[in-house]
Parts: C-alpha cells; sequence; structure tokens
C-alpha cells in the first residue's frame, strides 16, 4: 500500500453544520484507528492543531493512531498563532518545510 499524508485543516469535517462537522472528525479519527489501514502521518494546520491539544475531544483517538505509528505533526505557526504551543498533547510541532516534504515523500495526499 502507498504511504499517505491526511491533512487537516479545521475541527470538524465538511461545510456547514459546525457541530455536525466535529461529530464526524470524530468519528472518523476513530474508525481511522480501528482500521487496519493506516496514513503515514496526519498533519495538522489552521483550526484542526485545535484537535491535537489540551481539551480537544477526539485526543484518545490520536493518542491511539500513534501509538499504532501514525506521526502526528501540528503546524508550530498555527500553534503560536492560537497560543496553543503549551497545550499540544500529542503529536510534535512541525515546520511548513517539514510538512511539504513529509507530503512529498508521500505516494498520495488526502485532504
Amino acid at each position: 500500500m502507498p504511504s499517505r499524508v491526511f491533512l487537516i485543516q479545521s475541527e470538524g469535517l465538511g461545510k456547514g453544520d459546525e457541530r455536525l462537522g466535529l461529530m464526524l472528525m470524530a468519528n472518523f479519527l476513530r474508525l481511522l484507528g480501528e482500521s487496519p489501514d493506516k496514513p503515514a502521518a496526519l498533519v495538522f494546520w489552521n483550526t484542526g492543531v485545535k484537535l491535537a491539544c489540551e481539551g480537544s475531544p477526539v485526543l484518545v483517538h490520536l493518542k491511539k493512531l500513534e501509538e499504532q505509528g501514525v506521526e502526528v505533526l501540528a503546524c508550530t505557526t498555527c500553534l503560536e498563532y492560537f497560543d496553543l504551543m503549551d497545550k499540544l498533547k500529542v503529536g510534535k510541532p512541525t515546520t511548513m518545510l517539514k510538512s511539504i516534504q513529509s507530503m512529498f515523500s508521500s505516494d498520495i495526499v488526502s485532504l
């Protein structure tokens, strides 16, 4: 199976109802953790970084994915913008350059 990187750009999936989007994201991450197929990495940008921080309802799912070998990367610029650098609870901060390199080293980038 090709290496995959999933880019997560917001707290929810889809456009429209915000609450539904949050529910969909939680379900997506839970099911991804239960799936036999895993991406090489999850890259979090913009408000998506909030999912990897203190108070996030999906931390348990992200920790499980990380334990299963999925690299969890959170945009440093985004963490700083939202004043969340000291709130990151899963994964590690990353630069835009490392995010780009991660995408180029993958056969498929899912957005």
